[in-house]
């Protein structure tokens, strides 16, 4: 049996204060806050979701606020970069926004496309390249309109600690293509429109440190349950260690650390973020999943309250 990835479901992250991780991410970047619940593991976290306006796979980053938390260092065994799409020729809007909101950028060419390089404000790499491919993202906030709007992730730049055995698992596991290598970077590609490009830095650099301003993990799509339980039996089958399926209740989840140690999950498509809320108003208030809700009281006073606000 041999399998293909669709490409990225998820990132997610740590950041520090919510407030600060709402305003760049749908005030700066203009995402919608497609869910906002709590660490399943941690009820005393938020788990913030952005995407586009439906919360499509492909779209979402997803972060664990914890305010005055350590600070991170990206390193290897971690996404480095992650990437957004936007639509061609949109690239000189966000150049101007990002002036405008005073967000220091730096441009850059790899595979013969231009990028735009910045942090978020708890140091996250991010950056924005403009493709054809992907589906216009019709959310509309904050003067990023439908035209020039991230349409969800163009990829991920990966640091192996071990890049030689993490090119073997993109490539013979989970059944990306290879299509070049240009410097110190190979690029893979799956069969999805966005989500597709994974940059893999082929040496190793030191370990990282989880913290503040570093990916936690980075998921890929699992078409459903059956397709999740064909992977789980396929990655063990390939040597890794698998966990059991896990209810995050907008997808199920498994996890798998590979050989050049980043934390890998493979996430199903279903049931999405609109089937304990409507799609209209994803987002409005913070869902729990029913063993919190209980506790709702308790929960409610112990997080940072934020708003998703206009940035002027």
């Amino acid at each position: 049996m041999s399998k293909k990835t669709m490409g990225i479901h998820h990132i997610t992250a740590i950041v520090g204060h919510p407030q600060e991780n709402v305003d760049f991410y749908a005030g700066v970047l203009g995402l919608r806050l497609v869910k906002q619940t709590v660490n399943f593991d941690d009820p005393g976290t938020y788990h913030l979701y952005f995407g586009d306006e439906g919360g499509k796979p492909g779209t979402i980053i997803t972060f664990f606020p914890w305010a005055g938390a350590r600070q991170g260092k990206i390193g290897g065994g971690q996404v480095g970069v992650t990437s957004y799409v936007v639509p061609k020729g949109a690239l000189e809007f966000w150049e101007n926004r990002l002036e405008k909101l005073k967000v220091p950028f730096t441009k850059t060419e790899r595979f013969g496309e231009q990028y735009l390089q910045f942090d978020d404000p708890h140091g996250l790499q991010l950056e924005i390249v403009e493709r054809e491919e992907g589906s216009v993202n019709h959310w509309n906030f904050g003067g990023v309109t439908p035209e020039v709007a991230i349409k969800g992730f163009g990829g991920a730049t990966l640091l192996s600690t071990q890049p030689n055995k993490t090119a073997d698992l993109l490539e013979n596991v989970m059944g990306l293509e290879l299509v070049g290598k240009e410097g110190e970077f190979a690029r893979y590609r799956s069969s999805a429109d966005i989500g597709n490009v994974i940059d893999l830095k082929l040496t190793s650099i030191g370990r990282g440190r989880m913290g503040v301003g570093t990916v936690h993990h980075i998921a890929w799509r699992a078409s459903d349950d059956q397709d999740q339980l064909e992977w789980q039996k396929y990655v063990a089958a390939n040597g890794y260690g698998v966990t059991p399926v896990q209810d995050r209740n907008y997808f199920n989840a498994i996890y798998f650390r590979e050989h050049g140690e980043i934390l890998f999950e493979i996430a199903t498509d279903p049931p999405g973020f609109a089937h304990d809320e409507s799609q209209g108003t994803m987002g409005e208030k913070l869902m729990l999943p029913a063993q919190y809700e209980p506790h709702r009281g308790q929960i409610e006073r112990g997080l940072l309250q934020f708003k998703v606000r206009e940035l002027e």
